[in-house]
Order: structure tokens, then C-alpha cells, then sequence
């Protein structure tokens, strides 16, 4: 009988379930030790100790992963941008990527949206708290404050109203700091946050999967820096529009999302 020896695909697709179910057996025990944290006191913690700063200043870099079609090929794309905060003043926030370069200036009464490529702002009237803004943006316009989940007030409750399950993943270290993994899962999306260890439990990354999209899209937020001892100037939250720049409708202040025209966006948050 002669024996056939396996081709390079073959033995590569053997290696590859092989090593695949071996990381799924250490997965589940990782998982099944994962008992060392509350995570939900953990979560607690961090929604505190942001809730409990009256300033801050964020650097961050975002990726949203996208499936195009017909191709179902991910694609990632990438932004960075700023977050400053004076809660009773207001916000500022920046996102710069390769198919949009906004800005956001909230003064406590209104905000504005700048579409800096685009040449055009528009004012939207929002009296009221930081938190009143998040929803307002995203429940009647479809905009979304960058890292808004975690600047909330109450940012606990905002993040385990639909919780199914919480579990303490354990340590992992990003960006060269300890921090706590913990992993979430609703009837929509997986999310997973990492929160700095120790007596500033700030959060570090924050990274949600879809489950209603194919393909299980992603959105990564890396807070790069964070700062809680920051002194705004009252000016910083006043727009000033540039003189080549004028005001429009929302409807007509032209694309701010993330990725280019005409991609669906799924599993961004």
C-alpha cells in the first residue's frame, strides 16, 4: 500500500487546528481561574475614580475593523485625537484619521462639530451636563464623543445595564502598564476593558466585538495618556471658527466617520 504524505497546505492545516484547540483548552482554564477579581468592582472603581475627576486631558488612538464585501476581507482602519475635560465647563475632543479630521467643542450650552478637512462647522444647541451631551449626540444625531462610555458620570451603569455575564480575566500590560482584564458579554457585543492597577484605576484599552455583524467586527480605544491634574483655560472650550470655514447644517457638514464612504462601520460603539 503506498502511503501518501501530507502536502504543505495539509500539514499547515493540521499544525494550525492543532495549535488552535490547544489555545481554546488553555483559553477555557484561563477562564475557569479567572476568579482572583470582582470584576464588577473593578469596573465600579475605575467608573468612580473618573466620575470623580473634574478634569482630564486624554491622548488615544482608535481602530475600527470593518468587513467589505464581497470580498469578506477586514479591513482596519486607525485615528488618533485628544479628549479634554472641565465637567462643569465643558469638552473638547479631536479625532484625526486618514478619510476625516474633526473636532468637537462643547461649552455647557452648545456644541459645535468641525469638519476641519471639510471646511465647515456646524452649532447644534445642548444646554445642560457633559453626560446630557453623550446622549443627546447619540440618540438624536448618530455622533459619538470619543471613549464616551467611560466619561460618563455614571459610566457603570451605562456599561452593565445589558450585562449577561463579567469575569476577571486576570493581568495583562499595556503599554507598559499593569493593568486589570476584564471581559463583558451582552445579547449584542463582547467587551473587553483593561484598567490600570493599583490607586489610579483609570482605563487603559477598551475594545468591543459585534455579535449581530458577520465576521465579528472591532473597535479598540488605546488611551495613551491620561491625565487627572490638568488646568483648562475656559478658552479652550469657546470655538473660534477659521475664516475660510463656514457654518452649515449637520446634514451638510460633509463625512466625519472613520472610515471612507460608503463602509459600513459595524461593531463601533
Amino acid at each position: 500500500m503506498t502511503q501518501h504524505l501530507p502536502t504543505r497546505a495539509q500539514a499547515t492545516r493540521f499544525i494550525g487546528v492543532a495549535l488552535g484547540a490547544a489555545a481554546l483548552l488553555s483559553l477555557t482554564t484561563v477562564l475557569s481561574r479567572a476568579d482572583d477579581g470582582d470584576p464588577r468592582k473593578i469596573l465600579k472603581s475605575m467608573s468612580d475614580y473618573m466620575a470623580g475627576q473634574k478634569t482630564l486631558s486624554a491622548t488615544y488612538d482608535a481602530d475600527i475593523e470593518v468587513l467589505l464585501t464581497p470580498e469578506l476581507q477586514k479591513i482596519q482602519f486607525t485615528a488618533s485625537g485628544s479628549v479634554l475635560v472641565d465637567r462643569p465647563a465643558g469638552l473638547r475632543a479631536t479625532r484625526t484619521g486618514g478619510y476625516a479630521d474633526v473636532e468637537l467643542v462643547f461649552d455647557g450650552k452648545a456644541a459645535t462639530i468641525h469638519n476641519r478637512d471639510g471646511k465647515a462647522f456646524t452649532r447644534i444647541e445642548a444646554p445642560g451636563s457633559l453626560d446630557d451631551l453623550i446622549h443627546r449626540l447619540r440618540a438624536e444625531h448618530m455622533v459619538e464623543v470619543p471613549g464616551a462610555d467611560l466619561l460618563l458620570a455614571k459610566s457603570y451603569d451605562q456599561l452593565t445595564d445589558d450585562v449577561l455575564d463579567a469575569r476577571h480575566v486576570g493581568r495583562g500590560v499595556v503599554d507598559g502598564v499593569e493593568c486589570e482584564h476584564l471581559a463583558f458579554r451582552t445579547s449584542e457585543t463582547d467587551w473587553q476593558l483593561w484598567v490600570e492597577a493599583g490607586e489610579r484605576p483609570i482605563p487603559r484599552k477598551y475594545v468591543i466585538t459585534s455579535k449581530t455583524v458577520a465576521q465579528a467586527p472591532q473597535y479598540t480605544l488605546r488611551i495613551r495618556e491620561l491625565r487627572t491634574d490638568v488646568r483648562p483655560d475656559p478658552s479652550a472650550f469657546v470655538f473660534k471658527a477659521p475664516d475660510d470655514t463656514k457654518q452649515v447644517a449637520l446634514d451638510a457638514i460633509g463625512d466625519i466617520d472613520e472610515v471612507p464612504p460608503g463602509v459600513s462601520a459595524g461593531g463601533s460603539k
